[in-house]
């Protein structure tokens, strides 16, 4: 994938940001100012001191935002959304090493909250995705019980579901069974 680690890290934090989501197929994944305490603690997202309900609520709300420009049906559609969401957003570009990260770019403002953090760091990653060409590489997983989002970062773009260890393996070996019935 033609991304930078940082690149990489800020989609991969959508990704989890998004599978949080019932749209993804499961349940609310942030039911409370704790869940996003932990999102944020899992993620090492810098910067963000005191979370409260509001937060909850506007990270909840990019979340849906994000979720419509990864699954939008075509390319100017996810455009549009994006310029859209990254319009309402402050950008800060700067410089930034710290928890054991490399030299690496972050996109908010200082004091931003931390939907508006969210929303620069990862809006910026997946506007990096649409100006290189590679929507494509933004899936829905193919398990036909399960719609988490993945990025594929395969060299051959043949990556199909979200998590090989259970979606992949649980369709291998119904496929498996399927063939050995036949």
């Amino acid at each position: 994938m033609p991304f930078s680690h940082d690149m990489v890290y800020s989609l991969t934090t959508a990704v989890d940001l998004l599978n949080t989501s019932p749209a993804a197929g499961g349940d609310e994944g942030l039911t409370s100012v704790e869940d996003l305490r932990t999102f944020v603690g899992r993620r090492v997202i810098s910067d963000v001191e005191n979370l409260d309900d509001r937060d909850l609520v506007e990270v909840r709300e990019l979340r849906d935002e994000f979720y419509e420009v990864f699954t939008a049906p075509d390319r100017e559609t996810a455009v549009s959304l994006l310029n859209t969401l990254l319009g309402r957003t402050r950008i800060t570009p700067s410089l930034a090493e710290h928890d054991g990260f490399s030299l690496h770019i972050h996109y908010f403002a200082p004091g931003a909250s931390l939907a508006e953090h969210l929303a620069a760091d990862c809006g910026v990653a997946l506007a990096h995705v649409l100006v290189e060409d590679e929507r494509d590489r933004l899936r829905t997983c193919a398990a036909p019980d399960c719609a988490h989002v993945f990025v594929d970062e395969s060299r051959n773009r043949s990556r199909v579901y979200c998590d090989s260890r259970t979606c992949g393996n649980r369709m291998h070996v119904a496929a498996y069974r399927a063939r050995r019935r036949a």
